[in-house]
């Protein structure tokens, strides 16, 4: 027995070991997560999201775009919800946040006070903006993406914390296809989740370049649509003096859910100069292409890919909390 002891220990250190460099699982998220805890959290977010599209059409695109900007910074944990106060400049007043719509904010923030009444403590805020984002493209004309749940709420949020890390009006195609690689996203997917400027806006001074002074041949990007250029003249005329000046993504369908971004994107209709370089690049031309013609198709990979956005990085257990407030952490030094 005394000779079988050492044996004992080497065997137990080494599985000890063995297990201490196993890597860290990802949290698996599940679709009824709330089903015991919070039976009625997926009817309770239905109800405001519908309500407030319903009264706000452009509610939609806001919180696709908001949930889009949560989870390429940090994966989707809220972080994005958080506001400035004294001790910390939270990740919403980054430069690239700054023209976020209230909209979005507002409908996250009308379902959580609900939830909270609820079922107090239960629902983090990051669950709640991705069933609204699911709810409101559903109601837009648009797939219902089988997300999963089962997020706690960020603990940091950093105004330095966007930096780099979202694609650019400005950038060649090869500078946002990598800003999408470093996330794990391949090509197809990374046209496939643009198809959300289906639905939104872009404010004046993300295009202006394209439509005034272009260059020293052309007033303005001959890669438009003639017609479309001179409409987008007339309404940034003064956008200098109203900064809040914006046009639709896509101007046929702007607020319906649909594959009308790529056939726009073949008629000179594309907004953005990303836009328009997504149709002009061999890597990126076919998918819009494929989606222009087979909506269904579109759908299909455009759920898929948002299922991926919405589990990165997930955070669970102490690496995250459920806040009361989705503009606020619980401790004040959060």
């Amino acid at each position: 027995m005394t000779r079988n002891k050492p044996i004992t220990i080497f065997l137990f250190l080494s599985l000890s070991l063995s297990l201490s460099f196993l890597p860290l699982m990802q949290p698996k998220l599940i679709s009824n997560y709330y089903q015991k805890t919070c039976p009625r959290f997926p009817e309770i977010v239905r109800k405001i999201t519908s309500e407030k599209q319903h009264n706000s059409p452009t509610t939609a695109a806001a919180t696709l775009r908001l949930l889009f900007h949560d989870c390429m910074v940090g994966g989707c944990d809220a972080s994005i919800l958080i506001t400035s106060n004294s001790y910390n400049k939270a990740e919403r007043d980054h430069a690239v946040n700054t023209p976020l719509s209230g909209d979005g904010f507002d409908v996250i923030s009308r379902a959580k006070n609900v939830l909270e009444l609820e079922c107090p403590g239960i629902v983090s805020c990051a669950d709640v903006l991705v069933s609204a984002v699911q709810e409101l493209v559903a109601v837009s004309g648009g797939p219902t993406i089988p997300v999963q749940f089962g997020r706690k709420d960020s603990l940091e949020s950093k105004s330095s914390n966007p930096e780099n890390q979202f694609p650019l009006p400005n950038m060649t195609m090869s500078e946002v296809i990598q800003i999408f690689a470093r996330k794990g996203f391949s090509i197809q997917e990374m046209v496939a989740l643009v198809g959300g400027h289906t639905i939104g806006m872009s404010h004046c001074n993300q295009f202006v370049n394209r439509i005034f002074k272009f260059s020293k041949t052309s007033e303005t990007d001959p890669a438009y649509n003639p017609e479309y250029a001179a409409g987008l003249r007339k309404l940034c005329e003064n956008y200098t003096k109203d900064p809040s000046m914006a046009a639709f993504n896509d101007v046929i369908t702007p607020v319906k859910f649909d594959n009308m971004y790529y056939k726009n994107l073949q008629r000179g209709l594309g907004l953005l100069a990303t836009d328009t370089a997504m149709f002009m690049d061999s890597r990126t031309k076919p998918f819009v292409q494929k989606y222009g013609a087979d909506e269904a198709k579109f759908f299909e990979d455009f759920s898929s890919a948002m299922v991926k956005l919405t589990a990165l990085e997930v955070k669970t257990g102490n690496a995250g909390e459920v806040r009361s407030r989705c503009d606020s952490f619980n401790t004040l030094f959060g």
